[in-house]
C-alpha cells in the first residue's frame, strides 16, 4: 500500500514538472512576452514576440508593419493568436501592447533626385547634373526598402520637354535580389548656373570686396550673357554704377579701380637714357592701372601725359612695366642713375 502511495506521488510531480515546461524545450524557463521587438520580413512570427517560444517560435501569426513604419498590437491578440500552438502560461509581465517595427533602410529624397538628374544631363543636352534642378510635382520625402537593398536609385525610363521643362521618369528603387520597387515620377527640371550678385548695395567707384559678393543659382535661360559667373572676376573690380543686391552681376557694370584720384599727390616717373627720375606731381584727372592721364609737374609747372602702373605712381615715357618696377624700388624724391 505505502509503495503504490509513493508511485503514485512520482507520478504527480513528474506531471506538474511536465506541465511547467515549454513546449519543445524540455526544462527551459518559461515563455515570456517581449514589449517591443524589430523584425526583418513582412511576416510577425511567435518568436519575434515571445521569449523561449520553443518549437512553435517560427510559426507566423500577423503581418508585420510596412517598411520603416511602427505598429503596436494588444496582448490579448497575442495570447489569443499563440492558444492554438499549445503555448500556455505566457509571462505578460504587466505588458498592454507590444510595439513591432519594421526594419528598412532608408533612400533619401535626394539620391532620387540625383539619380534623375543624372539621367537629363546623360540623355539631353541640358547642361551638367550638377547645374540641374529637379522640381518633382509630388513630394518624395523618403523611400523605404529592405535592410538588405544594395545601390541606388536608377533611372530606367526618362521623357523631357525641353521647352517646358517637365519631365517623366521611371525609377527603380533598390531592393532585395528577386523583387523590384518601380515609382513613377514627374515635375520639372531646369539648367542653372552659378552667378554673382552684390549683398548689399555697392555706390558707385567702391571696390568690392570678398564680403560684398555672394554667390547664387539661377535658371539660366532668365541670366543671359555677360554674367560674372567666379567670385574672384569681381572681387578687388570697382563698381561703374551702382550696383544693387538680387541683381546679377555683369562684367560691363565692373572697372579696374582708380589707383590715382583727381587732384592727388602723385609720384612721377622720367626715363631716358641712362637716367631715371622721380618727382612729385598733381593728377589733374583720376584713372585706373594702364590709363593715360594729365598730370602737373610741380617742379617744372608743366602738365606732362603719363601712364598709371600703381597706386600713386604715373609713368611718363619709357616701358611703363619696366619703369613701374625701378619706380617702386626708388624713393619719393630725384634720384640719377
Amino acid at each position: 500500500m505505502i509503495r503504490s502511495l509513493i508511485a503514485a506521488l512520482l507520478t504527480l510531480a513528474a506531471a506538474g514538472i511536465a506541465n511547467a515546461q515549454t513546449p519543445g524545450q524540455p526544462g527551459s524557463e518559461r515563455p515570456s512576452l517581449k514589449s517591443e521587438v524589430i523584425v526583418s520580413s513582412d511576416i510577425v512570427r511567435i518568436g519575434d514576440l515571445i521569449d523561449n517560444a520553443g518549437i512553435v517560435a517560427n510559426v507566423p501569426i500577423f503581418r508585420a508593419p510596412d517598411l520603416g513604419s511602427t505598429g503596436t498590437v494588444s496582448v490579448e491578440a497575442v495570447l489569443e493568436a499563440v492558444r492554438n500552438q499549445a503555448l500556455i502560461g505566457v509571462e505578460t509581465n504587466g505588458i498592454r501592447d507590444v510595439v513591432v517595427t519594421r526594419a528598412s533602410r532608408t533612400v533619401p529624397a535626394k539620391e532620387v533626385e540625383d539619380a534623375i538628374t543624372r539621367a537629363l544631363s546623360t540623355r539631353f543636352d541640358i547642361g551638367p547634373s550638377k547645374d540641374i534642378v529637379v522640381t518633382l510635382a509630388r513630394d518624395v520625402r523618403a523611400i523605404y526598402v529592405d535592410p538588405s537593398a544594395k545601390g541606388v536609385p536608377h533611372v530606367t525610363q526618362i521623357n523631357f520637354d525641353s521647352y517646358s521643362g517637365r519631365f517623366e521618369a521611371t525609377v527603380e528603387i533598390p531592393t532585395t535580389v528577386g523583387k523590384r520597387n518601380i515609382v513613377q515620377l514627374a515635375g520639372r527640371a531646369v539648367a542653372t548656373v552659378e552667378i554673382a550678385t552684390v549683398a548689399r548695395t555697392i555706390e558707385r567707384g567702391a571696390t568690392l570686396k570678398d564680403a560684398d559678393v555672394i554667390m547664387e543659382r539661377r535658371p539660366r535661360a532668365e541670366v543671359g550673357r555677360g554674367v560674372v559667373t567666379d567670385r574672384g572676376q569681381a572681387v578687388g573690380f570697382a563698381a561703374r554704377s551702382a550696383l544693387q543686391p538680387g541683381r546679377p552681376l555683369r562684367f560691363a557694370e565692373l572697372m579696374k579701380p582708380d589707383l590715382v584720384q583727381r587732384n592727388e599727390a602723385v609720384t612721377l616717373v622720367y626715363e631716358v637714357p641712362g637716367v631715371m627720375l622721380t618727382v612729385r606731381g598733381k593728377a589733374i584727372e583720376g584713372g585706373a592701372e594702364g590709363d593715360v592721364i594729365s598730370v602737373l609737374n610741380e617742379q617744372s609747372k608743366r602738365t606732362v601725359q603719363g601712364t598709371i602702373v600703381g597706386p600713386g605712381r604715373v609713368v611718363v615715357g619709357g616701358s611703363p612695366r619696366r619703369l613701374a618696377n625701378n619706380a617702386e624700388r626708388s624713393p619719393d624724391n630725384a634720384d640719377v642713375r
